[in-house]
């Protein structure tokens, strides 16, 4: 009875306005990101994903997810919830320099899809999302590695989650007593279990309008052991069965006819054989201090197959110049496994706003900050953060349920299309900065 009324006082006061239908396509989405998400767990039927292809094929999906650089997990998932991409959004990199992980909800500039439903008098929840400290979302369990490790408080996932008591609520009607730092690291395939746990729980609860997941083991074995170990294939199990969990508990309560699920992710992956150093080129140069980095004239901060230039002084031209020359005359064994990106590329892929300079590693490249060993050495496992124009580094999408146009299918769309699309099964109208409906995927 509890559970019904819920429902019911839910939906009467989720009244959606400033929207383009009348009546909405889907009563709810629920939005799930799985961490290196590839095209090919839900195209190539031998992948160990029947959750997902099933969902693919019932539903509409894209055969590929063109990014944003970097195209690494938290600029990726911001781009996600905004339509925008990340000049547009505020979150250019997982960690920023100066100011530690990108952890809190305030530093995102622009509409979310939690602020727009909650505008409109909705309910949203989320388990897992990046960049959701402190985020005006409902129900919002905080769950992150980087956030376990952190110095915000002595058990930060557990102190974070909003309200106050809701993890406890979980731990004692959903998934058991959770040492967070273990139960849910991103190295524990029991994660997403205990994930699909929490959201179930809060489907049968508190009813919400949007639901955002995140999925993240797939991420984490993928970088530890490659695209194609049977280690990524046990994580793409998790994964799918982690989705089915929620369809079920969807299904229990007669909520799938009017469910929509958009399931995407923040980055491909490459397997890598090299680690570019590009500070040891700045070394040389007399510009990269290597026992303080951050008082170097000049240094690249990296992030997987992406480095960005920064300088202790943002008007030293001379140093730019100086740099610029230096990747212009690199010996040809160098240059060819970086590719150079000047500002006016920067802006127009609308990437990280005052970085005088990019670089971009080519496909099975990494870079790395430090200098020893010189420009160049051996590497292995996965990596992501590359400009994301080449196919290992295209994410996926699959959408199913309620207003989705069954048996469509996109060659190649952008991942700054999804929250607008999000938001228009919901029958309202995210101002996204650089997104669109996805209308051939949609009724």
């Amino acid at each position: 009875m509890r559970y019904l009324f819920v429902v019911l006082l839910s939906f009467l006061l989720w009244v959606p306005t400033g929207h383009a239908q009348e009546a909405p396509p889907a009563d709810r989405v629920i939005l799930i990101s799985i961490d290196g998400f590839r095209p090919d767990f839900y195209l190539e039927p031998h992948r160990p994903a029947p959750m997902l292809q099933q969902m693919a094929r019932e539903g509409a999906h894209a055969k590929g997810v063109r990014g944003v650089f970097p195209s690494v997990t938290y600029p990726s998932h911001t781009t996600l919830v905004t339509g925008a991409r990340p000049a547009n959004h505020g979150i250019l990199l997982n960690r920023d320099p100066e100011d530690g992980w990108n952890f809190f909800y305030d530093d995102i500039t622009t509409t979310t899809l939690w602020g727009l439903v909650k505008d409109h008098g909705g309910t949203t929840a989320n388990v897992g999302w990046p960049v959701t400290v402190g985020a005006p979302i409902d129900f919002n369990v905080v769950i992150s590695g980087a956030l376990s490790n952190s110095d915000l408080s002595d058990d930060p996932i557990r102190d974070l989650t909003t309200p106050e008591g809701l993890f406890e609520e979980l731990e004692r009607e959903a998934t058991g007593r959770l040492d967070a730092g273990y139960d849910l690291s991103n190295s524990n395939l029991a994660k997403e279990g205990r994930v699909a746990e929490m959201a179930s729980y809060l489907i049968a609860e508190h009813a919400p309008q949007l639901l955002t997941v995140a999925l993240q083991v797939t991420d984490s074995f993928q970088h530890r052991y490659g695209r194609e170990a049977p280690e990524v294939d046990r994580a793409l199990v998790a994964a799918d069965r982690a989705v089915a969990r929620i369809m079920e508990e969807l299904e229990r309560h007669d909520l799938l006819d009017r469910t929509a699920f958009v399931i995407s992710g923040d980055h491909g992956f490459s397997d890598i054989h090299l680690r570019v150093q590009p500070n040891a080129w700045l070394a040389d140069a007399g510009l990269f201090n290597e026992t303080d980095p951050q008082s170097s004239r000049a240094r690249f901060e990296t992030s997987g197959g992406a480095a960005f230039l920064y300088l202790a002084d943002p008007e030293d031209t001379e140093a730019v110049d100086t740099i610029t020359q230096l990747l212009d005359t690199l010996p040809p064994q160098e240059a060819r496994w970086i590719r150079v990106l000047d500002r006016d590329f920067l802006d127009e892929e609308r990437a990280h706003p005052t970085a005088p300079l990019a670089l971009s590693a080519v496909d099975g490249v990494t870079f790395g900050g430090g200098i020893e060993g010189g420009p160049l050495g051996p590497a292995s496992g996965g990596t992501h953060g590359h400009l994301p124009d080449f196919g290992d580094m295209h994410t996926g999408l699959v959408l199913w349920g309620s207003g989705v146009r069954a048996g469509s299918v996109a060659p190649l769309v952008g991942m700054e299309d999804i929250a607008p699309t999000v938001a228009y099964l919901l029958g309202l109208t995210l101002d996204a900065p650089d997104g669109t409906v996805l209308r051939g995927l949609v009724e």
